[in-house]
């Protein structure tokens, strides 16, 4: 079986609430009280997004990370 490594976003939340996405699989995020829990979930979650996926996978082998940047913004 080969390997996939996917970019996983991580944001916590004002309650302290771990949450990460998959930004190459849409609709793929879990959360958990700790980064492992979310990890666990988020592995759980991917399984069934790839499965349930009309993503091919050559297609996913095609996306790779490149960075991430803040992006400041003023509103009312």
């Amino acid at each position: 079986m080969k390997n996939k490594f996917f970019t996983v976003y991580i944001e916590q939340d004002e309650d302290g609430i771990y949450i990460g996405s998959i930004p190459a699989v849409n609709s793929c995020y879990a959360e958990g009280k700790t980064q492992e829990k979310m990890f666990e979930n988020l592995q759980e979650v991917l399984k069934l997004c790839l499965r349930n996926s009309k993503i091919k996978k050559k297609d996913l082998e095609k996306t790779k990370f490149i960075g991430i940047q803040n992006l400041k913004m003023e509103y009312a």
